[in-house]
């Protein structure tokens, strides 16, 4: 469920066509490398399910299509893996994506009620995953009924999870985006990068507007229908405010040509979740033909540009602001 009066921002700028690209197609080359794992194309399908038997039949789909087309995963917050141990096949797929870059999700808030760096290595090691996302969700604790609230001291935790894990750490919001601000502090208490998740997607708030039974509990949650950073400036100021460091873009991106601006914009990996769920709820061969489509859109994009890597995208001069 999308919010109301905002969207990621992507349709502000424009590609400016080259009708000379002086490359063949096949020079383009998607393959990127990050956190220690080589990827054919630089696409994150973004942390999202867990914890139920149906889960585990979306994350297997998933989990395929990361192997076989060289794609990094995300697996949904491990919390309820923490909870209730029986439930690890849902979310341990590693067996299925061996190469994958495979990315374990915790929520941050949890470092405030007893959670700790060795939960957070349990998490990782039962998963077998190359690093460890933290995600911050203050907004949705909010406007939950009995949510967890207490961010306090938390920056302080979260850099400690960073000293002490032995895995890189992953930062994130879930649709409402990480201003510089907090992308400095983040990157000063050691996290090795940061996933914007920006405004112009799911918008948690809308969703727990229409799971509410109380109508005044709605009406707080719809007030921040509009609310939210575009995921297009997250990355733009991430981007500025952690040069040096990985950057994810998600939020509202749904194809191709939105994952080439956003790379052209700084990304250094593209998260979808939305229509991954979607598709691989329908099964592997729907999910599978999302990640050639992606993959496709993209490489031609790049190649009407005459760019051939991703690193040559970031940053170009033909994308420009729509006038």
């Amino acid at each position: 469920m999308r919010g109301k009066g905002v969207d990621a921002g992507f349709d502000e700028f424009v590609f400016l066509h080259c009708a000379l690209p002086e490359i063949d197609l096949a020079d383009v080359d998607l393959s990127v490398t990050h956190l220690g794992r080589r990827l054919r194309a630089p696409f994150l399908i973004s942390s999202m399910t867990g914890g139920t038997p149906e889960a585990r039949r979306i994350n297997l789909a998933l989990a395929q299509v990361a192997e076989d087309f060289g794609l990094a995963m995300g697996l949904g917050s491990a919390r309820a893996l923490l909870e209730h141990p029986e439930s690890l096949d849902s979310f341990d797929v590693r067996a299925h994506a061996p190469n994958a870059l495979l990315l374990a999700n915790l929520g941050a808030v949890q470092l405030n009620k007893g959670y700790g760096v060795d939960e957070c290595r349990r998490v990782v090691d039962a998963l077998r995953a190359d690093a460890l996302v933290l995600h911050l969700n203050p907004l949705h604790e909010a406007v939950q009924p009995r949510g967890d609230t207490n961010f306090g001291g938390l920056l302080a935790r979260i850099g400690e999870v960073c000293s002490k894990l032995g895995v890189p750490v992953i930062v994130k919001e879930v649709g409402w985006g990480i201003a510089p601000d907090v992308v400095r502090a983040l990157i000063n208490a050691g996290v090795t990068g940061i996933d914007v998740a920006g405004a112009g997607g799911t918008s948690w708030s809308e969703v727990e507007r229409y799971r509410t039974t109380e109508p005044w509990r709605a009406r707080v949650a719809s007030a921040f229908a509009s609310w939210g950073i575009p995921t297009a400036t997250c990355v733009t100021q991430a981007r500025e405010a952690a040069p040096n460091h990985l950057v994810i873009a998600s939020g509202g991106i749904t194809g191709g040509i939105d994952a080439a601006k956003a790379i052209a914009l700084g990304a250094d990996l593209i998260g979808i979740a939305g229509p991954f769920l979607r598709a691989a709820d329908a099964g592997f061969e729907a999910a599978a033909e999302l990640a050639k489509e992606l993959i496709e859109v993209l490489r031609i994009a790049m190649f009407a540009l005459g760019l051939r890597t991703p690193l040559e995208l970031r940053g170009t001069s033909r994308l420009i602001r729509r006038e």
